[in-house]
């Protein structure tokens, strides 16, 4: 269920002592590291940041009203969950999008760490603060400027535009068309030639050596 809280401190005074303390952990170092032009705010019910329409005037496409989301942290009924929109893969999904260049460098530095990765599409899955490598969340927050954020976005969203264009079989015949044209006007005129070449030469007499 989503929180009716309008401010992030009433979120986080709604929350028991122990998740109040690992969310606010977690708040702690994405506050530390994270773009000065995103902006935190509550957002679909948790902790948002979202990168404001004076950045990004475009908005969210779901929802244009809304800034285009950075980062999340909420606390669900089994686990907590810490939202990072730069890190997006079809970990759940096989059917899914590949991990980008940015989530397989986040894959690979906590694997070094020993510490477990439970990871969804674009969340981090955790039960008490000691289970993530904060350190490791500290860089990618700064790895991701905002800048990018948006180049992820807009790549993941946009679609090229679709232009007509008319099949390489039927286009062929008539390349090929074209470029015998010329030939034969031009096999033709040689046999003509060939023809009156011929004729003079019976009708004139030949030159002694």
């Amino acid at each position: 269920m989503q929180s009716q809280a309008a401010t992030v401190k009433e979120y986080l005074a709604t929350l028991p002592d122990d998740r109040r303390a690992a969310i606010s952990g977690v708040r702690d170092v994405i506050l530390a590291n994270i773009d000065r032009d995103v902006e935190e705010g509550m957002s679909y019910g948790m902790i948002g940041y979202g990168i404001p329409h004076r950045v990004y005037p475009a908005g969210y496409h779901c929802d244009p009203k809304q800034p285009l989301p950075f980062a999340g942290l909420a606390s669900q009924k089994n686990y907590m969950s810490l939202y990072m929109a730069s890190v997006y893969c079809g970990c759940d999904d096989p059917r899914g999008a590949p991990p980008n260049e940015h989530t397989r460098w986040f894959q690979e530095q906590w694997a070094k760490t020993g510490k477990k990765l439970d990871m969804g599409k674009s969340c981090i899955r955790f039960k008490k603060l000691d289970d993530l490598a904060l350190d490791v969340i500290a860089q990618a927050f700064r790895r991701i400027s905002v800048k990018t954020a948006i180049e992820y976005y807009e790549a993941e969203t946009n679609q090229p535009a679709r232009t007509k264009k008319a099949p390489a079989s039927a286009a062929a015949p008539r390349q090929a068309t074209a470029s015998k044209a010329p030939a034969s006007r031009t096999a033709a005129k040689t046999a003509t030639a060939k023809k009156t070449a011929a004729k003079k030469t019976a009708k004139s007499p030949r030159r002694s050596a």
